[in-house]
């Protein structure tokens, strides 16, 4: 009944750019959250952690509420790109490449609130906004033939290729920013 409904008062264009929107509330609870949570948690998180693992952590941990910001405005540009490309050029690898990240970042927000057994930034808007807005998107351009399997697998590909880059990109980032401040 509420697919009906949704299906009735929201254009294919509307759902598109849902994605960036429904992003940026997600990101609102992290952002608000990041810093206050990381100085309350993260020293003992850190230190229950082997010496590799805390010194790839410990820039994460110590996120101030502008480093983090920044990083989700370099995403947000990204998701806007993505979403203007499936738009208005009807390419829709990329948008579901980044579709296929939101869905999955939200079992990271799980498994560290389930691991560490305490709320952790972006978790609440993660269960209840991105997770149900990822799957209608999926469902929704596929029902309607707007994407194919194949477009999602071509984007999963597209994916495995990219995300390393990016992430290694950003981790750098984050440990050369924390590096210059010492």
């Amino acid at each position: 009944m509420m697919l009906n409904w949704l299906q009735i008062h929201m254009d294919e264009i509307s759902l598109l750019w849902l994605l960036p929107v429904v992003f940026m509330f997600h990101d609102f609870e992290e952002i608000l959250t990041v810093e206050a949570w990381g100085n309350k948690h993260g020293p003992a998180i850190t230190a229950s952690l082997s010496p590799a693992l805390r010194k790839r952590m410990a820039p994460m941990m110590g996120m101030t509420t502008r480093d983090f910001a920044m990083d989700v405005l370099f995403v947000y540009i990204l998701i806007v790109g993505v979403t203007f490309v499936a738009v208005f050029l009807e390419f829709y690898w990329p948008y579901l490449a980044v579709l296929a990240v939101f869905l999955l970042h939200v079992f990271t927000h799980l498994a560290q609130s389930m691991v560490l057994k305490l709320y952790t930034p972006g978790v609440v808007t993660a269960v209840l906004l991105a997770f149900p807005y990822s799957l209608y998107a999926f469902y929704r351009l596929l029902h309607e033939g707007i994407v194919s399997e194949a477009d999602i697998g071509w984007s999963l590909l597209l994916l495995l290729i990219l995300t390393p880059p990016l992430v290694w990109g950003l981790m750098k980032k984050r440990t050369r920013h924390k590096h210059s401040e010492e």
